[in-house]
């Protein structure tokens, strides 16, 4: 028995079907509940049970849009999220996002850059979770889930990840102490790291926990700003001291050299891989080859 090709499929379903189409769409919804997720963020921002109340369930809302567009419009069942191995790869993003943060900050205390001036209780712990599920969930279903994949089903995946990682750094700079340095360094470091992860996996749950992690630990832990935004004190009270190259200056250590080498190697390591295991997809002009 043999499947139809697309060319057979009928001319509404081929438009609604077509990469392009999801991004706008999906994209275009996904988009439009983060930032309303962002503004319940704002909003309950001094309440903090009823805050990750919230956002839980906005994230819940935009995994539920996800695997039903995927299902009832792209005709896939949306293994990209699918539960087994979640948690495995999940956890392995969590480690390596807290990780590769502790690095840099370990890195930074070694040349006293960054020092312990005392300890916040460890209810300044409990914020920042709403920050990781928004960040963590969201950004990587519009960036990796819509973005990277539907310009990747129409290029391929290399002009997908300078396409994908350049619009993700961009987009950083409506953060309110955004610079354009840090954008670029996130572009770069992050873009590619998260893009690779996706790449790797060809699902969605290692990069969540990435960002997830390293997000929290950046903000819950050590007291840094998250990516030009978020300032709020976390468990650590530190003295830092030192040149925005080394520490990030006001958009946080995204964009210093050391989260730079740091992010980009493991990027690069993950990217191999992915090649390694020809997870990577040609563009369509090279696909009859």
């Amino acid at each position: 028995m043999t499947t139809p090709s697309s060319t057979t499929l009928p001319l509404w379903l081929r438009i609604i079907r077509f990469p392009l189409t999801r991004l706008i769409v999906l994209g275009g919804v996904l988009f439009s509940m983060m930032a309303i997720s962002g503004g319940y963020m704002e909003q309950f921002k001094g309440d903090t049970p009823k805050l990750i109340a919230v956002v839980t369930g906005m994230v819940a809302a935009a995994l539920a849009v996800y695997v039903g567009y995927a299902r009832l419009i792209e005709g896939r069942s949306a293994d990209d999220l699918a539960l087994t191995g979640a948690a495995r790869e999940w956890g392995a993003g969590l480690l390596c996002g807290a990780g590769l943060y502790t690095a840099a900050v370990l890195i930074l205390m070694t040349l006293g850059i960054y020092r312990i001036e005392g300890f916040n209780p460890w209810t300044f712990l409990i914020p920042a979770i709403a920050l990781a599920l928004h960040s963590g969930f969201f950004e990587e279903l519009v960036f990796r889930g819509v973005l990277f994949r539907s310009v990747e089903d129409m290029f391929g995946s290399w002009i997908s990840l300078v396409v994908s990682s350049a619009v993700f750094g961009l987009m950083h700079l409506i953060n309110p102490t955004a610079t354009l340095m840090g954008a670029i360094f996130i572009s770069i470091e992050a873009g590619l790291l998260l893009a690779a992860a996706y790449m790797l996996t060809r699902r969605l749950w290692l990069s969540i926990g990435f960002h997830m992690a390293w997000n929290y630990t950046q903000s819950a832990v050590f007291s840094g700003i998250v990516s030009g935004g978020v300032s709020d004190p976390g468990l650590i009270r530190p003295i830092i001291r030192g040149p925005d190259l080394l520490t990030g200056g006001n958009f946080g250590l995204e964009s210093s050299v050391i989260a730079f080498a740091l992010c980009t190697a493991t990027g690069i390591v993950l990217l191999v891989m992915a090649v390694r295991r020809g997870r990577i997809v040609p563009p369509p002009w090279a696909r009859g080859r």
